[in-house]
C-alpha cells in the first residue's frame, strides 16, 4: 500500500530505486527533463488542456493559487486549521 499523505511515509522498494537510477534526466526548469515533460503532456491530455505544469510541493501549489487569485496587498482569510496556514 502506498501512502501519499507525505513524501516520507512510503519507503521506496528496490524496484523503485532502480527505476530512479535508470531514468533519463535533464534540467526541469529549462524543460529538458523528459520524465517531467512526459508527465505534464500526459496530464494535459488526460484533462483535455493545452498544457500542464509539475509543481513539486503542496506549498508551491498553494503559493501559486494565492497569487493567481489575489493582487499584492490583498488579504486571504482562512480558517485556523486551513492547509494554507498550517
Amino acid at each position: 500500500m502506498f501512502d501519499f499523505f507525505s513524501d516520507t511515509k512510503t519507503k521506496p522498494s528496490m524496484a523503485m530505486r532502480e527505476a530512479v537510477l535508470a531514468a533519463d534526466v535533464g534540467d526541469e526548469q529549462k524543460d529538458e527533463d523528459p520524465t517531467t515533460r512526459d508527465l505534464c503532456e500526459r496530464v494535459a491530455t488526460l484533462l483535455g488542456k493545452e498544457a500542464a505544469v509539475f509543481l513539486p510541493s503542496g506549498t508551491m501549489c498553494n503559493e501559486i493559487a494565492v497569487r493567481v487569485h489575489t493582487q499584492p496587498g490583498d488579504e486571504v482569510i482562512c480558517e485556523r486549521s486551513s492547509h494554507l496556514i498550517c
